[in-house]
C-alpha cells in the first residue's frame, strides 16, 4: 500500500515514518547501524554524498530527517548530547552579542552560558520570560538570541512562545525554545514562530534512559547551514548506535507521552490534595498561573514532570527522598521509569543561590519525572514516602 503524503500524517504516524524509507540495498525496515568512520571514493573529482562520518553519516541522517519531521521543520541536526546541541546554537554568536534567557532553566544550560560563553564576550541577561514587560525591557541593540524553556526546568513555568516571538521579530532577534519537557508530541515551537526547537534527546525522545543525545530542528536555510557547519567543525556528533537508539525511541513517543501525561496529572492532583504538601508545580492544574497559556500552545497533555514542596523543614524533605520504592533518586528524566531528584543539590547545583532564590527554586523543592508505570503504584509509593514526614 502506498504511503499517504507526509503533510497528511498525524503525530504517531510521523514519529514512525517521518523522513524514513526502507534501506534501499536490503529493504530493512529500520535504518542500519553503519559502523564506519570513512567511505571509499571513486575519484577525487566526483564529490560523493558520504565521505567522512563526522560530516555525514547514514544512521545519523535518518535521525535528523525524523527530528525535522516530528517538529514540523525543514531541517534537523543531531548532536552528542543536549548540551552539545545548546552549545552549538550559541556558537553561532559573536563576541559582544547579547542573549536574553529565562531565569528558570536547567542548571547545565546556565553553567555553559555563564562559565563558558561569557568568557568569550557573549553577554547574558536572565529574566522571567513569563512577563512580557520584563522581556521587552531586557532587549538591547546587541541582543541576538532569546532562550526559553517552556515548561521550564524545574518550576514548570509557562512562557507564551507566540508573544516572545512577536517581540523578537520586532527587533530581528532569533528565538530558541528548549522543547525537551514538552516534546513535539505536545508542542511545536517552530509553528509558533521560534527559530530553533532544541532537545536533549536523552530524555523523552530516547525515552528509555539508555542513550545520551541532543537535537535541533529549524526552518531557515541560512541558520541550518550555519549550524550544520558548526556541527561538523566542532564535531559534536552522536555515534551511529546512539542515533539508532534515539530513532527507535521516537517511534513510541506518542504512546509513551500519553501515559506520562495521564500519570503526571494523577500525581499532581494527588499531591495538591495532600495535607503535607504546600505547593505543586504542574501546568495541567487549573490553579497553575500558566495553565491557560499552556492549554493554548500545548495539545494532548501537559507533560510528565511534576515538582512540589512539602509543608515541612528542608531536613524532612531530604529524608523523604530516601523513602521511595518505585521512584528512583537519580539525575535526568523522561524515561519509562519514574525518577525523582532534589534540584538544588543535583540538576541545578551550578546555579548560584541568589539566582535560585530569585527564581523561586527553594531548597525544599522535589522534582518528579513521572514514568509510565501503573498510576496506582506511583500514588501508593508517594503515600508511603510522605508518611515519613
Amino acid at each position: 500500500m502506498k504511503r499517504a503524503a507526509k503533510e497528511t500524517w498525524r503525530f504517531a504516524t510521523t514519529a514512525i515514518h517521518g523522513g524514513q524509507q526502507p534501506d534501499p540495498s536490503t529493504g530493512a525496515i529500520m535504518p542500519p547501524v553503519y559502523l564506519t568512520s570513512t567511505y571509499v571514493q571513486k575519484s577525487v573529482s566526483r564529490h560523493p554524498l558520504y565521505d567522512y562520518a563526522r560530516t555525514i553519516h547514514p544512521t545519523r541522517l535518518a535521525l535528523e530527517k525524523n527530528l525535522a519531521a516530528i517538529e514540523g521543520g525543514r531541517y534537523g541536526l543531531a548532536f552528542a548530547s543536549g548540551m552539545a546541541a545548546i552549545s552549538s546554537v550559541l556558537l553561532g554568536l559573536q563576541s559582544g552579542d547579547h542573549v536574553i534567557s529565562g531565569r528558570d532553566i536547567y542548571g547545565g544550560t546556565y553553567r555553559v552560558f555563564q562559565n563558558v560563553f561569557q568568557k568569550f564576550g557573549v553577554r547574558f541577561t536572565f529574566v522571567d520570560t513569563t512577563q512580557a514587560q520584563a522581556l521587552r525591557k531586557a532587549v538591547k541593540p546587541s541582543t541576538r538570541l532569546i532562550w526559553i524553556e517552556t515548561p521550564s526546568n524545574p518550576l514548570l513555568q509557562i512562557t507564551d512562545i507566540r508573544a516572545v516571538c512577536e517581540v523578537a521579530r520586532r527587533h530581528k532577534i532569533c528565538v530558541a525554545v528548549d522543547n525537551t519537557f514538552a516534546t513535539p508530541f505536545l508542542q511545536r515551537p517552530l509553528g509558533l514562530g521560534a527559530d530553533f526547537a532544541v532537545h536533549s534527546t536523552t530524555k523523552y525522545l530516547g525515552g528509555h534512559s539508555d542513550v545520551v543525545g541532543g537535537g535541533v530542528a529549524l526552518n531557515d536555510v541560512r541558520l541550518y547551514e550555519r549550524l550544520k557547519y558548526l556541527q561538523n567543525a566542532v564535531g559534536a556528533i552522536p555515534g551511529p548506535l546512539d542515533s539508532f537508539l534515539v530513532l527507535r525511541g521516537i517511534k513510541t513517543l506518542g504512546a509513551r507521552m500519553r501515559q506520562h501525561c495521564a500519570n503526571a496529572l494523577e500525581v499532581a492532583e494527588y499531591l495538591s490534595r495532600h495535607p503535607k504538601v504546600s505547593r505543586v508545580y504542574y501546568p495541567g492544574l487549573p490553579a497553575h498561573p500558566g495553565h491557560a497559556i499552556a492549554s493554548g500552545q500545548m495539545s494532548g497533555g501537559f507533560g510528565g514532570i511534576v515538582s512540589f514542596e512539602l509543608n515541612a523543614p528542608v531536613k524532612a524533605t531530604l529524608k523523604v527522598l530516601s523513602q521511595f520504592k518505585v521512584f528512583s533518586l537519580a539525575e535526568s528524566l523522561g524515561g519509562v521509569e519514574s525518577l525523582l531528584c532534589h534540584p538544588v543539590s543535583m540538576t541545578h547545583a551550578s546555579i548560584p543561590k541568589s539566582l535560585r532564590i530569585k527564581s523561586g527554586l527553594t531548597d525544599g523543592l522535589i522534582r518528579l519525572s513521572v514514568g509510565i508505570e501503573d498510576a496506582e503504584d506511583l500514588l501508593e509509593d508517594l503515600e508511603g514516602a510522605l508518611a515519613a514526614v
